[in-house]
């Protein structure tokens, strides 16, 4: 079992350093919103789930679960607000459409 967290929580830091990488290099909020999105979505839940295996279930385990499923839930809809902002910013959107 220690084996399989060190695994996941090695390929969830794994997965947020090269999202990290990818935001120094990206040049508009847009691709930098793409690149952020792995983080919230495979980064923390991979990190979460080798917390929760090394710790063991209880109450502390409980919380990592909670928030992990709180990122993973308000992540996207928060990227997805931010690039409607941004799209209705550059003009690209109209602003009396429905969402």
């Amino acid at each position: 079992m220690t084996v399989a967290a060190q695994v996941l929580v090695f390929a969830g830091v794994a997965v947020v350093l090269l999202s990290s990488a990818g935001l120094v290099r990206a040049r508009d909020l847009l691709t930098r919103l793409h690149l952020l999105s792995p983080v919230t979505t495979l980064g923390a839940p991979l990190i979460g789930i080798g917390l929760v295996l090394v710790n063991g279930w209880h109450l502390g385990s409980g919380a990592i679960v909670v928030t992990v499923a709180l990122l993973v839930v308000t992540g996207p809809v928060v990227q997805a607000g931010t690039a409607r902002l941004e799209a209705v910013r550059r003009g690209a959107l109209d602003e009396d459409l429905p969402s």
